[in-house]
């Protein structure tokens, strides 16, 4: 009991961003998808083993979709890309896209960074040194003027 009490004493006593660090490390629900399509993006194969049905131009369905995402699809044989919820403004889509780097900077730790020179203020880009993979992270509005973050995983050329 007298264990207890101390934890008690203990936990209470810490500041209230330790606790929302334990809070805010789970990792978001897509990681472990996430992290299979950058490694189906780095196979011989790249996707075609997660290739649904043709769509418009060079789309393809995906019957790997992140959860929490929505339109996932495939863009020719190097690209694969989801849009998130709809938001009713830029702003907001803008705070979501913040929140979104911070929880793919999560998934996969060390080893990838922004790559400063090739981001602006509303698009992200993230690589891996030891791999030819990269994620982008942008806002944009659909047809029926709502906004979106697009997150896009590809394969790097250089």
């Amino acid at each position: 009991m007298r264990k207890l009490a101390m934890l008690t004493l203990a936990l209470a006593s810490l500041p209230p961003t330790a606790l929302a660090q334990t809070a805010r490390s789970q990792p978001p629900p897509y990681c472990f998808d996430l992290s299979r399509i950058v490694d189906l993006a780095v196979t011989k194969e790249r996707f075609a083993s997660i290739a649904g049905r043709p769509r418009q131009g060079d789309f393809r369905d995906t019957n790997l979709v992140l959860p929490d995402w929505k339109d996932c699809s495939l863009y020719g044989a190097t690209t694969y890309t989801c849009d998130s919820e709809e938001m009713e403004n830029a702003a907001e889509a803008e705070k979501a896209r913040v929140a979104t780097l911070d929880q793919v900077k999560s998934c996969f730790g060390a080893g990838w960074a922004e790559a400063a020179e090739r981001s602006s203020p509303n698009y992200v880009v993230l690589h891996n040194a030891a791999r030819p993979v990269a994620i982008t992270l942008s806002t944009d509005q659909t047809d029926s003027r709502k906004h979106v973050v697009r997150l896009t995983v590809f394969v790097r050329r250089n």
